[in-house]
């Protein structure tokens, strides 16, 4: 509970991810919940569990190496269990509100769900923006760029290694 309590000021750009407890154990909890909720909303949208289990594979992968080669570049590679943890936890944390908001999208289709939706996918999109910031230390647009090929790589390619397979 108290690497939880750790963690959680990053979701409201409070903390600085170099300075997180390293922890494993917290780490492989947040990839499993991470890959068990992605998988619960790509099985949603698919119908299909075998294409959802390795397309959520491929993305947690992805996500992962795209991690560990920014960090290599920045040579900071040191930190890579506090890095992923942090962007595993902000996606987890977000996955808790888009759950219910992907339900409601679902079942209405009411114009405010989609507002909501894009409410809270800018939330994950500033959160990995500002962990990108602290750990390489870049400026704001240079991490927003960041960011945005963070999201490309990882949920548009395995989209597309998806349908490779």
């Amino acid at each position: 509970m108290d690497t939880i309590k750790d963690y959680l000021p990053l979701c409201w750009f409070k903390a600085d991810p170099l300075k997180l407890t390293r922890s494993v154990s917290f780490f492989k909890q947040n990839l499993l919940f991470c890959f068990v909720v992605e998988f619960f909303m790509q099985a949603n949208m698919t119908d299909d569990p075998f294409e959802s289990f390795y397309e959520v594979g491929l993305e947690m992968l992805l996500t992962l190496l795209f991690i560990g080669i920014m960090l290599f570049l920045n040579k900071t590679l040191s930190a890579y269990v506090q890095v992923a943890t942090a962007v595993l936890f902000c996606s987890n944390v977000v996955a808790i509100p888009i759950v219910p908001v992907l339900i409601w999208l679902t079942v209405s289709e009411d114009p405010l769900s989609y507002y909501v939706m894009g409410l809270i996918l800018l939330w994950d999109y500033a959160m990995v923006a500002y962990i990108i910031r602290q750990v390489i230390g870049v400026n704001m647009a240079a991490s927003m760029v960041l960011s945005l090929a963070y999201f490309i790589a990882t949920y548009l390619g395995a989209f597309a290694l998806g349908q490779l397979m």
